[in-house]
């Protein structure tokens, strides 16, 4: 499930780091040096990294920022997810943040608030993001938990919000953070409208997405929204690559799947 878990979850992981206030971190490649991707919270990511560096060797003038947020972007995108919005022009940087800086996925809701408003993130942020777990598993030997948060891992739906307004569900994951969605009235409100209504859910989740992606970039503006007609050709020949890399992961993952449960 590199495709649709490693991909979309390396684009957070990178962008999430942002500080508001010192305007430090951000979407901005830091996450490909070791002093990064080394972190407790992005154990594993490193098989994203190397999944797209055959990809910038072949298209050199994209970087590597703009690299894995558009792979995110192709990620939700090939599995079923909204279009959101790309905006290229991100710069690569070198220094990376402290370590420390992202969920901690046993704690609660203040401490999502902490993590989140300092990103310059909304509650509506918070809980639309949240619902990227539709896609994938969590692994032990990365995050401590194990298990899927919904029945169809590699399909971005609004399923994940079906599956917390149900409880406990027997062989599905429920975090902490998750089950604070549910005990946090103002997260509860978002859960229950993107569980009732899934068009609602892909509108808010493509802004909030683009939101994260953008956490310490300033697009250009004066001009109308990118299209794909008018990107940079290193991004669109980028793009190309990524959805052919990404496309062939989620057919594997898919199959092996359900050959894994066949064999149950």
């Amino acid at each position: 499930m590199v495709a649709s878990v490693d991909l979309t979850r390396k684009r957070w992981h990178d962008a999430g780091t942002y500080d508001v206030n010192t305007r430090t971190g951000g979407a901005n490649g830091s996450i490909r040096y070791e002093e990064e991707f080394t972190h407790g919270s992005n154990a594993g990511l490193k098989i994203a990294i190397d999944l797209l560096d055959p990809i910038k060797a072949k298209c050199p003038k994209i970087t590597y920022a703009d690299l894995y947020q558009l792979a995110g972007v192709v990620a939700v995108e090939v599995t079923g997810g909204p279009t959101v919005e790309f905006v290229p022009g991100r710069r690569d940087s070198s220094v990376c943040p402290r370590e420390g800086r992202l969920p901690d996925a046993k704690r609660g809701a203040p401490h999502l608030r902490d993590i989140f408003y300092r990103m310059g993130l909304t509650d509506k942020d918070i809980v639309a993001l949240s619902g990227g777990h539709s896609l994938g598993k969590a692994h032990p030997e990365r995050s401590g938990f194990d298990g899927a948060w919904t029945r169809d891992p590699l399909k971005f739906d609004n399923s994940y919000f079906l599956e917390l307004l149900k409880g406990e569900s027997e062989g599905l994951l429920k975090l902490p953070t998750d089950k604070a969605l549910l005990d946090d009235p103002e997260f509860r409100r978002y859960v229950e409208l993107y569980a009732k209504d899934e068009d609602t859910f892909f509108k808010d989740y493509a802004e909030s997405h683009k939101k994260l992606s953008e956490l310490g970039f300033t697009p250009r503006s004066g001009g109308p929204a990118s299209t794909k007609s008018d990107l940079p050709t290193a991004v669109v020949l980028a793009q190309s690559a990524v959805g052919v890399a990404v496309a062939a992961a989620v057919v594997i993952a898919g199959y092996l799947y359900e050959a894994s449960k066949r064999s149950k």
